[in-house]
């Protein structure tokens, strides 16, 4: 790299993400150091956005690409093999590392808008002898379809505890945040009315009283017309694939009684969703129950709610069928929780593109093109 590419606009752009990471704590010993960390983050970065799925293939470009690569560091002693970048990442403090992502996706996007959808993932093949799967909780913001952060937690069950730490993450100040059952817990909705944001969150079992209580009002009001709360409705009918679904929602107003019976923070509204499926001669009806404190009707509510799944397929999908996150078998220490947070900066960078390209046909172009990889790292 010479002095010109040192001073470049276009260099300082592509690598301004290592500013996020300076305070990432390097574990191994300075004086023996050749690959300095900021180069291992580059490394690993534009292979994932150069569709290197392991890391054998991020090892592999970082050898076929010393070329592209000296143009925005030096890599004065060229890369490093597979097993020692292996070693590297599983050393790195997830915890860190992840709190570096969410402080550069912040300052990316500043407060994000509209739904932020909160939802686990196991990648499953990463699990081993005695040793279990990475579970990953992830922020979502469905309007951006931007990954805003992750937690990493030994299992399901344990998202309970892991949510409040990624919110901690967050800078969420007029965001709905949606979780679903799993996450209807009174300490993670107050954490969410004092970060000032509003919940929209699932009600099953879990909840015992509160969602059999849901349950009675929302029957007693039918049964009486609703006569005793404020409601506002909102219906939509899709028919397609041979099958009609009908989605309506109502959404009570007047729920003091819930929320002092039950301590519920922020409480405002009860929701009732209900879903009618034909198929052929078949019907099936669904209702589900949600808790909010936001004060949106019904005709709001509804699209918040659908956004919720928008993490599903615009995440967990592309992340499985595009980064082929649930065939990768690195196990070794905090690797896999690592190569995910990397794999999540990857998408964002693609997502904020603009253009007509998916995220598979943006990681093809950009083995095939440097300049197309470079315009990534700055978009």
């Amino acid at each position: 790299m010479d002095d010109s590419d040192a001073i470049s606009p276009a260099v300082a752009e592509a690598v301004s993400f290592l500013a996020y990471f300076k305070d990432l704590a390097d574990p191994r010993q300075q004086g023996k150091v050749t690959d300095p960390l900021e180069e291992i983050l580059l490394l690993c970065l534009m292979a994932t956005l150069a569709g290197a799925e392991h890391i054998t293939e991020i090892a592999l470009f970082g050898e076929k690409k010393i070329a592209l690569l000296r143009r925005l560091r030096p890599f004065a002693d060229g890369t490093p093999r597979h097993d020692h970048l292996g070693d590297i990442l599983a050393t790195l403090d997830a915890e860190q590392f992840q709190r570096c992502f969410a402080a550069w996706v912040a300052a990316r996007t500043g407060l994000p808008e509209g739904v932020i959808a909160i939802d686990g993932k196991t990648s499953r093949r990463t699990r081993g002898k005695g040793k279990a799967a990475l579970h990953l909780v992830s922020a979502f913001a469905a309007r951006q379809r931007l990954v805003l952060g992750q937690a990493k937690v030994a299992d399901k069950s344990n998202e309970i505890v892991a949510i409040p730490r990624l919110l901690d993450l967050l800078h969420i100040e007029g965001a709905i945040v949606t979780i679903d059952a799993m996450g209807c817990q009174r300490d993670i909705a107050r954490k969410i009315v004092d970060k000032k944001a509003d919940y929209i969150l699932a009600l099953k079992g879990n909840q015992g009283s509160l969602r059999e209580d849901a349950e009675l009002f929302a029957n007693e009001q039918i049964a009486r017309g609703f006569a005793d709360t404020t409601v506002t409705r909102a219906q939509t009918i899709d028919a397609e694939h041979g099958r009609i679904e009908t989605r309506s929602l109502t959404v009570m107003h007047d729920v003091d009684w819930l929320r002092q019976r039950h301590d519920w923070p922020g409480l405002t509204a009860l929701a009732m969703a209900e879903s009618v499926r034909e198929v052929a001669d078949k019907v099936e009806r669904e209702r589900r129950f949600y808790v909010t404190s936001s004060a949106l009707t019904a005709e709001r509510l509804a699209p918040a709610i659908r956004d919720h799944w928008s993490v599903e397929n615009s995440l967990h999908w592309v992340m499985d069928m595009v980064f082929r996150d649930d065939d990768s078998r690195v196990r070794n220490g905090n690797a896999p929780a690592n190569l995910a947070a990397i794999r999540h900066m990857a998408q964002n960078l693609i997502r904020a593109r603009k253009g007509r390209l998916s995220v598979k046909a943006n990681l093809k172009a950009a083995a095939w093109d440097d300049s197309h990889l470079i315009s990534l790292l700055i978009a």
